[in-house]
């Protein structure tokens, strides 16, 4: 193993650099910016049953150290996630991927995790109950611990490779919905989504999102996210995948003292779309400047 690799869930990544879901598209549009088997992994497109047109526009908007966005899960579908993103994928991409799969019952989160998790490109299914911008669905599973335990046990046993839990931060009790899914099945935890957050446009007196309310992410929600990973790291025996707001080496490294095995970065692709690549190649000097040898063995390293 290199001083930069890791291990998620029994399978070794090169680094922990992950492009969170929504931010990443399906890799082959970063693929026609830079060579993204640099990467560790990446997490796909949030992916549903059936077709998505997502939410009305405008459904981005910007704060002053971050992004909020209402899409609302656009996406084609399973059936041609299946059928044309994966091949694509396929001739870019040599390493698994993290398949990402919302659903709006139980039924149709067990159905495209089973689709997908017969796909060999599919090392990974990120279990997505945090969603804050589609009604109905996602986050109104991941907010109460019995209803996540429950969506998690059925997904379970309907799939054979690692599940990933991407949990939500607009809880009281983030612990407790961590520990649910950990008793339920899950093989690892991913934290924080976005935070539910608005602007309202002073011309109009009105919000500026279609939604009202969208997910806030970016480099202001870096310290509530650090916080929640050092929390639920401490509490469950599964790994922890860090995000939100990350965006250099040092906050990687920082996501990996908190607790995180590895660290899906988000926004920061949609600012910089060589960000993850940035990153990934500054890891090592960081590394020196704070006389870490390997990154696999500061997981933690901040509870003492």
């Amino acid at each position: 193993m290199g001083r930069l690799s890791v291990k998620l869930c029994g399978i070794e990544l090169d680094n922990p650099v992950i492009p969170a879901s929504g931010t990443f598209g399906y890799g082959h549009e970063f693929a026609e910016i830079y060579d993204i088997n640099c990467l560790g992994t990446f997490s796909f497109k949030g992916t549903t049953r059936d077709p998505r047109a997502g939410n009305p526009t405008p459904r981005i908007a910007e704060a002053a150290s971050g992004l909020l966005n209402a899409v609302g899960l656009q996406n084609p579908g399973v059936d041609a996630v299946i059928a044309n993103e994966l091949p694509r994928l396929r001739a870019v991409f040599r390493k698994p991927v993290i398949a990402n799969v919302s659903g709006f019952s139980t039924e149709d989160y067990v159905y495209t995790c089973r689709r997908l998790d017969a796909c060999e490109e599919v090392g990974w299914i990120e279990l997505n109950i945090s969603c804050p911008n589609v009604h109905g669905g996602g986050m109104s599973f991941g907010t109460d611990p019995a209803c996540a335990a429950a969506v998690v046990s059925a997904v379970r046993k309907a799939v054979t490779k690692p599940l990933i839990v991407k949990l939500t931060p607009n809880v009281t009790d983030i612990v407790s919905i961590a520990k649910a899914v950990e008793d339920a099945g899950a093989d690892a935890v991913s934290l924080i989504n976005t935070v539910l957050a608005m602007r309202i446009d002073l011309n109009t007196r009105r919000p500026v999102l279609t939604n009202t309310t969208g997910g806030l992410s970016g480099p202001a929600v870096f310290p509530l996210a650090l916080r929640m990973v050092y929390q639920v790291s401490a509490a469950v025996k599964i790994p922890v995948v860090g995000l939100g707001g990350v965006s250099s080496a040092e906050d990687v490294i920082e996501m990996m003292l908190a607790g995180a095995t590895a660290v899906q970065v988000g926004a920061a692709n949609l600012v910089r779309p060589t960000a993850c690549r940035d990153i990934i190649e500054a890891l090592p000097g960081v590394m020196d400047r704070y006389g870490i040898e390997n990154l696999r063995d500061i997981i933690g390293g901040a509870h003492g």
